[in-house]
C-alpha cells in the first residue's frame, strides 16, 4: 500500500485529538443536564448550532476539494487548540466558564467536526488506491473507535470522580488506589486542546504523493458548489444512496447529544458512569464493525450490508423505547455501535468508487448540508418540553426508529440500480 507512513500519521492524529474532543462533547450535555438542570436550553443550543452549519458545510466542501488536505487539517487543529486552550483559562482564572462560552466550546467543536472528517476521507482517498479504499476505511474506524474506548473510559472517572476509589465501569464496580476528583469543564477543555495541538504537530510530519493527480477547480466558490450538485443531479442514485444511507447518522448525532443524557438521567435515573459506560459499548461495537466489515463483505455487497444494519438499527431502537434495564441498554449501545460504524465503513466506500476525488467534498457538502436540515428537525422536534418529562424519552427512540425505517425503504426499493 502506498503512503504508509502518511496514513499511520493521519490516524494517530486523527486518533489523539478525537480522544478529548470525546471527554468534551459527552461533558457538556452531561453538564446542562445534570448540573444547570436545562437540558431544554441544550437542545435549543444544539438546534441552532447544527442549523448554522448549513452553510459551513457547503464552504467546507468546496475547501476540501480547492485546497491541499494537509493545510486544511493543520488550520482546524490550531484553531481548535486555541479556541478550547482561551476558553480553559477563563475557566482557570475566575473559577467558572460562562454558559455562553460553554456553547462556543460546543460550537466550535461542532464547526471541527464538520471540516474535520470530510478532509479525513478525503484525503485517505486520495492517498490509497481504489482496491485499498475499504480496509482504509476499516482502519480510520479502529483508530478512531479505539481511542473513543479510552475516552469513554476517562470520561466516565471524570465526569463523576471515584467514591472512596471506586468507579462503575461497563457496569463492573472497579477500584483504584487513589480517589479521582470530579474534573471541571475548563479542565476538561485544556485536555482537549492539548490534543489538538499534539496533532497539529503530528499532521507537520506528513510526507505523501497523490496516488493519482486531479484536476483542481479554481473557480469560484458558488460555481464549486453547483458542480458539485450537478454531478449528483445527473447521478440520480448517487444522490439517493448518499442520502439515505447517510440518515442513520442524523439519529446517531441527536442521540448522543440529546437524547442520551435525558435517557439516563430521566429514564434510566443512572449516573454519569452509565452515561460514559454507555458510549464505550457503542466504541466496543463500532470496533468490532471495524475488523469484521471486510469478512462480512464476503458474504454480500455494501448496499445489501448497509440495508441489514439500517434495518438492525431501527429494531434496537424500538427496544430502547420499551426497556429500562441497564444491561439492555448496554448491549443496545454496543448493536448501535456495529450498525452506525459498519455503515459509514460501507458508504464511504461505495461512495469513494462512485465520486472522483476532485468532487467528493463538495458532493460531501450537498448530503451533509441535507443531513444538517434533517437533524435539526428532529433536535427541534425533541427540545419540546414533553420529551424531557418523566420517561416520556423513550418516545424520542421509538421516533429515530420509524425514521431509519423510512430511510432504508428507498435502498430496498432500488437495490439492484445501486449495486451496479
Amino acid at each position: 500500500m502506498k503512503n504508509k507512513k502518511a496514513l499511520a500519521l493521519l490516524f494517530t492524529a486523527n486518533a489523539i485529538s478525537g480522544f478529548a474532543q470525546g471527554i468534551s462533547m459527552l461533558a457538556i450535555p452531561w453538564y446542562f443536564t445534570t448540573e444547570l438542570k436545562n437540558p431544554g436550553a441544550f437542545g435549543t443550543m444544539y438546534a441552532v448550532i447544527t442549523f448554522l452549519t448549513i452553510f459551513w458545510s457547503l464552504y467546507c466542501g468546496t475547501l476540501v476539494d480547492r485546497f491541499p488536505r494537509k493545510n486544511i487539517f493543520l488550520l482546524a487543529s490550531l484553531s481548535g487548540g486555541i479556541i478550547l486552550a482561551s476558553i480553559s483559562a477563563i475557566g482557570y482564572t475566575t473559577g467558572s466558564i460562562p454558559v455562553l462560552l460553554i456553547m462556543l466550546a460546543f460550537a466550535a467543536t461542532m464547526f471541527n467536526y464538520n471540516i474535520h472528517y470530510p478532509t479525513l476521507y478525503a484525503f485517505g482517498q486520495e492517498l490509497t488506491t481504489k482496491d485499498n479504499y475499504r480496509k482504509v476505511n476499516s482502519y480510520i474506524e479502529i483508530m478512531g473507535q479505539s481511542t473513543s474506548v479510552l475516552a469513554g473510559a476517562i470520561a466516565a472517572i471524570l465526569l463523576s470522580g471515584t467514591h472512596n476509589g471506586v468507579f462503575d465501569l461497563l457496569g463492573i464496580k472497579i477500584q483504584l488506589p487513589v480517589d479521582i476528583p470530579k474534573w471541571d469543564l475548563h479542565a476538561i477543555f485544556l485536555l482537549d486542546a492539548i490534543t489538538y495541538f499534539i496533532a497539529f504537530a503530528l499532521i507537520l510530519f506528513i510526507k505523501y504523493t497523490p496516488v493519482e493527480e486531479l484536476d483542481v477547480d479554481k473557480e469560484s466558490i458558488y460555481k464549486r458548489v453547483v458542480a458539485g450538485i450537478k454531478f449528483l443531479k445527473e447521478r440520480p442514485m448517487i444522490f439517493l444512496f448518499g442520502n439515505c444511507s447517510y440518515n442513520i447518522f442524523v439519529v446517531l448525532l441527536v442521540e448522543i447529544h440529546l437524547l442520551l443524557p435525558l435517557y439516563v438521567d430521566h429514564h434510566l435515573h443512572k449516573s454519569a458512569d452509565v452515561y460514559a459506560s454507555s458510549e464505550i459499548y457503542y466504541a466496543l461495537g463500532a470496533l468490532l464493525a471495524g475488523f469484521g466489515t471486510n469478512y462480512l463483505m464476503r458474504f454480500m455487497n455494501e448496499v445489501r450490508a448497509i440495508i441489514a444494519k439500517m434495518l438492525l438499527t431501527t429494531s434496537v431502537l424500538f427496544l430502547c423505547a420499551f426497556t429500562q434495564s441497564v444491561g439492555i441498554f448496554f448491549a443496545i449501545s454496543f448493536l448501535i455501535g456495529i450498525t452506525n460504524a459498519g455503515t459509514r465503513i460501507l458508504r464511504v466506500t461505495w461512495l469513494f468508487h462512485h465520486i472522483p476525488n476532485n468532487l467528493i467534498g463538495r458532493t460531501g457538502g450537498v448530503f451533509h448540508v441535507i443531513n444538517i436540515l434533517l437533524r435539526s428537525g428532529l433536535i427541534a422536534l425533541f427540545s419540546i418540553p414533553f420529551f424531557a418529562q418523566g420517561s416520556n424519552i423513550t418516545w424520542a427512540y421509538f421516533i429515530c426508529g420509524v425514521f431509519v425505517l423510512i430511510s432504508v425503504l428507498p435502498l430496498i426499493f432500488y437495490r439492484k440500480q445501486m449495486e451496479m
